[in-house]
């Protein structure tokens, strides 16, 4: 059976809490596992979660700030060291070249596994698979830093009483839905598109169009909410969104599920967070994240 949920490994921005670790976000996508923005206790926080090295397919950055990349070096390490025995590839800005290098080589070890650099440059699609495209937006912040969108492609929902309809019934179905037509009636008369899921990865930045191209329809949107309103002035200064502005994107965009994270230290209280998103008009399901708490994607509408 496919597992579509979010695994949240660390939800603090800046400087890590008792409560919150660093950054580090895990989305199980039927068979495959992608990791974004490791911080540092990444490792440790997979091993908590119960997530294998050999659950990861694709590790994903935005930017190269520590609380978002340090735990990469720990990461790859721990791939090489279980020997995973499935390609892995890296997604990251290629400006940060430099870091991922110093990074993947922190210190010394043996190298076993085949890991892919596939650096991002441009808005565009980085990976297409039978089950998602992935697909990338630049965004808004004091070093270049790009969010990430999964998209499923779209399938078809067969209409029973349609097919009762016109008689087909049997292997006859499987035949309509490989060969598009059986007997004269086509599949666009007895089924309807069934629209493929979306997510998205919104972490530093401030409003853009990026964010709301990434954000535009999807099923659950991931994103970041450093400040509270009532800072708007630290967060536009420092690159980052607001409670409110992040649920007014979410809004906007039609999202599903919002999933609030990447908390300032200077805020104890998740709770205005929840309240001032849904004062910006936010009225789908909402979750003011917490580490190591799963987050089911929601089911096809």
């Amino acid at each position: 059976m496919s597992v579509r949920e979010l695994v949240v490994l660390g939800t603090a921005s800046q400087v890590p809490t008792r409560h919150r670790n660093h950054n580090g976000y895990l989305l199980r996508w039927d068979g495959e596992g992608l990791l974004f923005d490791p911080g540092e206790g990444t490792q440790r926080q997979l091993l908590r979660a119960g997530v294998a090295a050999h659950d990861l397919n694709r590790l994903c950055v935005t930017h190269f700030h520590g609380d978002h990349s340090l735990g990469l070096a720990g990461v790859i390490q721990r791939i090489n060291l279980d020997r995973v025995p499935h390609e892995i590839t890296a997604h990251y800005p290629r400006s940060g070249q430099r870091f991922f290098d110093r990074l993947r080589y922190a210190t010394a070890y043996r190298e076993t596994v085949a890991l892919t650099e596939a650096p991002v440059d441009a808005d565009g699609v980085l990976a297409t698979t039978a089950s998602y495209t992935l697909e990338t937006r630049r965004l808004s912040h004091p070093v270049e830093s790009f969010g990430y969108r999964l998209v499923e492609p779209d399938g078809r929902r067969m209409l029973p009483e349609r097919l009762a309809a016109h008689g087909i019934t049997g292997p006859d179905v499987g035949r309509l839905q490989r060969e598009g037509s059986v007997g004269g009636v086509t599949l666009d008369e007895v089924s309807e598109v069934r629209r493929g899921q979306r997510f998205a990865f919104v972490m530093d930045t401030r409003l853009c169009d990026g964010v709301h191209a990434l954000a535009a329809g999807c099923d659950m949107l991931v994103i970041e909410s450093t400040f509270l309103d009532e800072d708007v002035r630290l967060a536009t200064d420092h690159g980052h969104l607001t409670a409110g502005q992040a649920g007014r994107v979410a809004a906007d965009a039609c999202v599903r599920h919002l999933v609030l994270t990447h908390f300032s230290q200077r805020y104890s209280e998740p709770e205005e967070f929840e309240r001032q998103a849904r004062a910006a008009g936010f009225e789908g399901e909402l979750t003011v994240a917490h580490d190591l708490m799963r987050v089911p994607v929601p089911k096809r509408g």
